[in-house]
C-alpha cells in the first residue's frame, strides 16, 4: 500500500513532483523515490508502506534489468507467487516483490496482464523507448488514481486530490458535482470529482499517454459485462455451494501473505462470522490474530456483546476502540482532510479509531468484509429490486428523504444530470441492476474510497478478501431466489456460513444503522454541527435556499426526521469551506 505520482510533458519540475510525494507522505512512510526521464518527458514519485520484501530492494520507482519500463506502483498483487512461478522462466527475479512480478508480468503479456491479477492496484507503467505512459485501476476501485489535464497539454498523475492541488491545480469547486451531490446523494459515480480540472480513472479502467496523442482512457474491465457474459448459472445449489466455499477460502488465504502483522475488523453481522469461520479453517482453531472492533457506547447500536460471543471460545485478542461523541469535531475535521471529498460520517469516523488502534497494536494490515452485500443481495432493499429508484444513492433504515432538493438554489440544482441513468445499463433483472449500480456506481465506489483514505490517514493497508472479482461475478450470475429467499438477503451465503463457522460463534441479526449519529447530531453535537452548516451557506451563498434550509435544519433538530444524511451533507461541506 503506498503513494504513486507522475508528471508527464513538457514543463514538469522534479520539485513540483517532490511537494506531490511530500504531501502523500501518510501513504507511505516507510520510503520515498523519485525518477526523471531522460527525456524529461515523464517523472514518476513513490511512497512506500512496506507491506512484502521489506528490504530496500522493494524501494520504487523500480526499473526492469534495461532500464527501459520504470513503474509505481500502489496496491497488493495477492497472487504475485502464482505469477512469479510462471513468470520465472523468461525473468531475473531481483526482489520478492509483488511489484517487481507485477512489472514482468507486464513486459510479457503486456495490457493482458491484467486479466491475469488478483489484486487491489493503481499503477503506471513508463516506456522510455516508445515515450509513453500506461496506467491501470482495479476492477472495483480500491487504490485510487486521480489525473490533472494542465492547459497547453501534459498529465499530471496522483493518488490523492490534495497531492494535485499542492502541485498547482487550482481549488475551486465542481459545481455539477456538489448540485448531483445534494440533489441524489450520488459521488464517486462517475470520473468527475468535486474538484474542477480533477478526475479520477474509473473503476477497472487503464490509460495511455503520449505526448504527441495525448491521454487516452478505455475500460479494461466490467464487472456486469464479465458475470454476465458466461450466462445464468444452471448449476445445482450445492455446486454452487461448493464453488463458493472454495472461492473465499482461497481469496482469504491470497489475503494473508504480507512480511507484516495482519488482523481482522469484525462486527457482530454474518460477514465477519463467516470471515472468522473461514481464518479458522485456513490458520485452525489455535488461531490468536488479533481483531478489532469500534464502538459509541450506545448499547443500541454497538455491537460488542456480539463480537464477544463470536471470540468467547476462540484464543483472538480482542480489542475495542470507542469512538465518543466529545471527539467527534476534532476528528472529524482530520478526517475530512484525509478525504479531500465529502465522506459518509460516524461509520468513517470509527474506522479510523480501528486503524488508530492497530497503529498502537503494530498492526500493518488489516481484513474487512465488504462486498458480500452487493454482490449476493445482502441489504433490505434488494428484497423489492423493481420499486427501488436506481438514480438515488441508497441509504438503508430510514422512512425520511436522504436529500433536500428542494434547501438548493433553483439554478444550482438545475446544474445536476437528470440521473446518472445512462451508467446504470440494466444487466438481465431489476435485482442484478441493482446490484450492478451498487457495485460500479453506488455503495462500492464510495466505501472503497472512504476506507482508502481512513486506513491510509494512519498508513494501515486495509484488504477486502469479499470483494474478490470471482466471488462477485459469481453471486451476479445467481438467480435471485439464491440470494433473496424467505426475507433474507445473501441466502446462498447463510447456508454456508452454517456450515463452517466455530463453535459457538453466532451474529447479530442484520442491521441498518449502526451508530448514533442522528442522536449525537441532535444532541451535544448540534452547536457544533450548526456552525458548519452556517459555514457552508457562508462559503456557498448562491447553492441554497437559506431560508428553507434553516427550516429544514429547525424539523431536523426537533426529531421530525429519522435521516441525518442530509444533514451531514452540509456539515461535509461546511468542513471542507473551513
Amino acid at each position: 500500500m503506498c503513494g504513486i505520482a507522475g508528471i508527464f510533458g513538457r514543463g514538469g519540475r522534479k520539485e513540483q513532483l517532490g511537494t506531490m510525494v511530500s504531501r502523500q507522505g501518510h501513504r507511505g512512510p516507510d520510503a520515498d523515490g523519485m525518477h526523471v526521464s531522460p527525456s524529461g518527458i515523464a517523472a514518476l514519485g513513490h511512497n512506500r508502506l512496506s507491506i512484502i520484501d521489506l528490504s530496500d530492494a522493494g524501494r520504487q520507482p523500480m526499473r526492469d534489468a534495461s532500464g527501459r519500463y520504470w513503474i509505481v506502483f500502489n496496491g497488493e498483487i495477492y497472487n504475485y507467487l502464482e505469477l512469479r512461478s510462471e513468470l520465472i522462466a523468461g525473468y531475473s527475479f531481483h526482489t520478492g516483490t509483488d511489484t517487481e512480478v507485477l512489472l514482468a508480468a507486464w513486459l510479457k503479456w503486456g495490457e493482458s496482464c491484467l486479466d491475469r491479477l488478483i489484486g487491489m492496484f493503481a499503477f503506471v507503467v513508463w516506456d522510455e523507448t516508445e515515450q509513453k505512459a500506461f496506467g491501470a485501476r482495479d476492477r472495483f476501485g480500491v487504490k485510487p488514481l486521480h489525473y490533472h489535464e494542465p492547459p497547453g497539454g501534459g498529465l499530471w498523475l496522483a493518488s490523492e486530490i490534495k497531492a494535485l492541488h499542492i502541485a498547482g491545480v487550482p481549488r475551486l469547486a465542481d459545481n455539477t458535482t456538489w448540485s448531483t451531490y445534494f440533489t441524489s446523494g450520488m459521488y464517486d459515480h462517475s470520473e468527475a470529482t468535486f474538484w474542477k480540472g480533477i478526475r479520477r480513472l474509473p473503476p477497472g479502467g487503464c490509460f495511455t499517454w503520449t505526448l504527441e496523442r495525448g491521454l487516452s482512457i478505455r475500460q479494461w474491465y466490467d464487472v456486469a459485462e464479465a458475470a454476465l457474459a458466461k450466462g445464468p448459472d444452471l448449476r445445482t445449489e450445492s455446486e454452487v455451494s461448493d464453488e463458493l466455499l472454495a472461492l473465499l477460502e482461497e481469496s482469504v488465504r491470497l489475503r494473508f501473505r504480507a512480511d507484516v502483522p495482519v488482523g481482522i475488523c469484525l462486527s457482530g453481522g454474518l460477514d465477519s462470522s463467516l470471515l472468522l469461520g473461514l481464518i479458522h479453517r485456513i490458520h485452525g482453531a489455535d488461531s490468536a490474530i488479533k481483531t478489532f472492533t469500534f464502538y459509541c457506547g450506545d448499547p443500541a447500536y454497538d455491537e460488542l456483546s456480539w463480537v464477544e460471543q463470536m471470540l468467547t471460545r476462540t484464543k483472538h485478542p480482542a480489542c475495542f476502540c470507542r469512538l465518543t461523541v466529545d471527539e467527534v469535531p476534532e476528528l472529524a475535521a482530520r478526517v475530512q482532510a484525509s478525504q479531500d471529498e465529502p465522506y459518509g460520517g460516524l461509520p468513517t469516523l470509527g474506522m479510523g479509531k480501528v486503524h488508530e488502534c492497530a497503529v498502537r497494536e503494530g498492526v500493518v494490515v488489516l481484513l474487512d468484509g465488504n462486498g458480500l452485500d452487493e454482490g449476493w443481495a445482502g441489504y433490505e432493499y434488494y428484497q423489492r429490486a423493481a420499486q427501488v429508484d436506481a438514480s438515488q444513492a441508497p441509504v438503508q433504515g430510514s422512512r425520511a428523504p436522504s436529500t433536500y432538493p428542494e434547501c438548493l438554489n433553483a439554478d444550482f440544482a438545475a446544474l445536476a444530470p437528470s440521473v446518472p441513468r445512462s451508467a446504470l445499463r440494466a444487466p438481465h433483472s431489476a435485482l442484478q441492476a441493482l446490484q450492478y449500480r451498487d457495485l460500479r456506481f453506488a455503495k462500492i465506489p464510495r466505501a472503497m474510497r472512504f476506507a482508502d483514505r481512513v486506513s491510509m490517514m494512519f498508513s494501515r493497508e486495509l484488504r477486502e478478501p469479499f470483494l474478490d472479482h470471482r466471488i462477485i461475478e459469481l453471486g451476479l450470475r445467481q438467480p435471485a431466489e439464491r440470494k433473496v429467499r424467505d426475507g433474507q438477503g445473501k441466502w446462498l451465503v447463510r447456508q454456508l456460513a452454517g456450515r463452517i463457522l466455530p463453535d459457538g460463534v453466532r451474529e447479530a441479526p442484520k442491521r441498518p444503522v449502526q451508530t448514533p449519529q442522528r442522536e449525537w447530531l441532535r444532541g451535544s453535537l448540534q452547536p457544533w454541527a450548526r456552525s458548519q452548516v452556517e459555514t457552508a451557506l457562508t462559503a456557498q451563498p448562491d447553492w441554497f435556499d437559506a431560508d428553507n434550509l434553516r427550516m429544514a435544519l429547525a424539523a431536523y433538530f426537533s426529531g421530525e426526521s429519522d435521516n441525518s444524511n442530509y444533514l451531514w451533507q452540509w456539515i461535509s461541506l461546511g468542513m471542507m469551506s473551513a
